[in-house]
């Protein structure tokens, strides 16, 4: 059955960006899903391992750590963009700043890989030019071959180039471990995705890259500490702008791809959105005004009423309408402090929408074979196996107004349904061609009986509850620093983007 892109996608308009030179979408482009991490690093390194002089990377991420091993034997994050560098490749990347690695974060690794790769040659430079309270968290990669334009790639996705994502189909972790509460073990199981994309769509995703790069605002908020640090790594201070290098237009297979993103609005504004852009979220609110079958998500968080309120409006409106979430069993950080606050979003949010839909909505987590739970990490979501969006924006408030964020959308029912049906086979442990895969109808009873029969990785999701004296201080963090609000001040306490 065709489908038109223009029934699902934005307009340009409807986006809510004018200042953006991204495409409304592109035609004629190649998606390839890559669940798991081990698969995507692999596909990477394969990309960078086979690049030479006059070639060019650029890249975003969140955290980087420079001594992930990218596959089992093989090369360094730090190892193998360094030596393509000193190939004579021309590397640029956009690294969070962040806070520091003491209270979690990632300043001091995301300098030492930022820092490496100046050394060899490429460009680095640690972006702190977000709003208060939010972080840059896109990862994309954008591979060029200026003398063979038709090899152009791009990834775009929610793995970062740091430890514990290197993990595959039989969640036995990754041995490089980074902090995680201890109910996931010494080596935590890890569930991720990533798209690899080819044609068109690759001009968009680079022009993402460049309009941040060329910010001209300065890359750190300057406390006397920041500029001692960033003097001592020999750390740019400014960007040296640079054009949006040309890429092929020419078609290459038959996926439309829109690029989605978020960023907040802050003082002094970015020049490429003065208001902010809100895309991510608007193009989820017109997809689930479209569902009529099944929404299916596989999400970190789930948070927030204002993610909550389009999916329960849906759901009240089409009486056919089911709704599956897989999420993780536990935040990654549950201590006294921290889970209270992680965890009272997710519970107001399971709130809206089981009383939207009462036996309709099914909330999930999944473990490996021993019994360890998996942290789902991946951010997809697919509406009646039609329109699927994967990239590095969770459902929550800060994703979807705070944080920078980019996400592809494409409208292909083959490959959604593929894709959907693919992670089911997973998580349910069913034959690939097993017909109940394919039923929406029963999505959320084929799920209930899974997990209560424990056949799958599939086990029924509740949050521990958060008492009535936390909720008290718990509140408050929860919608300050957790999931805070990156609208203008004048859309605060609507549901408008």
């Amino acid at each position: 059955m065709s489908v038109e892109p223009a029934e699902w996608f934005l307009s340009s308009a409807a986006r809510g960006n004018a200042h953006t030179r991204v495409s409304a979408w592109t035609e004629g482009n190649l998606v390839t899903p890559l669940v798991h991490g081990a698969n995507y690093y692999r596909r990477l390194c394969e990309e960078l391992s086979a690049l030479s002089a006059g070639d060019e990377v650029f890249f975003t991420d969140w955290r980087g750590d420079a001594d992930q091993r990218l596959v089992a034997d093989g090369p360094t994050v730090q190892d193998l963009l360094c030596q393509v560098a000193r190939r004579g490749v021309k590397v640029r990347g956009l690294l969070w700043r962040s806070h520091s690695d003491h209270v979690s974060f990632s300043a001091q690794e995301n300098q030492r890989l930022g820092k490496d790769l100046n050394e060899a040659g490429g460009e680095a430079l640690l972006d702190q030019r977000v709003r208060r309270f939010a972080s840059h968290h896109q990862k994309l990669f954008v591979i060029r071959h200026p003398s063979a334009p038709e090899k152009d790639v791009a990834f775009v996705g929610g793995i970062d180039l740091c430890h514990g994502r290197r993990d595959d189909a039989s969640h036995r972790g990754d041995p490089q471990q980074q902090p995680m509460d201890r109910r996931y073990g010494d080596r935590a199981p890890w569930h991720d995705a990533a798209l690899e994309l080819r044609g068109p769509v690759v001009g968009d995703v680079l022009t993402t890259f460049v309009e941040r790069w060329n910010d001209p605002s300065p890359l750190d908020r300057r406390t006397p500490y920041r500029w001692i640090v960033q003097r001592r790594a020999h750390m740019p201070r400014k960007a040296k702008p640079i054009g949006v290098p040309a890429v092929s237009s020419e078609p290459v297979g038959a996926h439309p791809v829109q690029v989605l993103r978020t960023y907040g609005h802050k003082d002094p504004p970015f020049p490429f959105a003065p208001d902010g852009e809100r895309s991510i979220a608007r193009a989820y609110m017109k997809a689930f005004g479209r569902a009529r079958s099944l929404i299916y998500v596989e999400d970190q968080y789930l948070w927030s009423n204002l993610v909550a309120h389009g999916i329960a409006e849906a759901l009240r409106r089409e009486p056919e309408l089911r709704l599956v979430v897989v999420v993780p069993r536990y935040p990654d950080a549950d201590g006294p402090i921290s889970g209270p606050p992680n965890r009272l979003g997710q519970i107001h949010a399971l709130e809206t929408l089981r009383a939207a839909a009462p036996g309709r909505v099914g909330v999930y987590d999944i473990e490996n074979d021993a019994g360890v739970p998996i942290y789902v990490h991946a951010k997809i979501c697919i509406v009646d196996d039609t329109w699927m969006t994967c990239g590095s924006d969770n459902f929550n408030r800060r994703s979807w107004t705070a944080d920078s964020e980019i996400t592809c959308a494409t409208v292909a029912p083959e490959l959604a349904r593929d894709l959907r049906a693919h992670l089911w086979s997973e998580h349910l442990r069913l034959p690939a061609g097993d017909p109940r895969l394919q039923d929406h109808r029963g999505a959320v009873e084929l799920w209930d009986a899974r997990a209560d029969r424990r056949e799958g990785r599939a086990r029924r999701h509740e949050p521990l509850p958060v008492g009535r004296i936390q909720r008290l201080w718990a509140e408050p963090i929860y919608r300050i620093i957790f999931d805070p609000d990156g609208r203008p001040r004048r859309l605060h306490h609507t549901d408008s983007m």
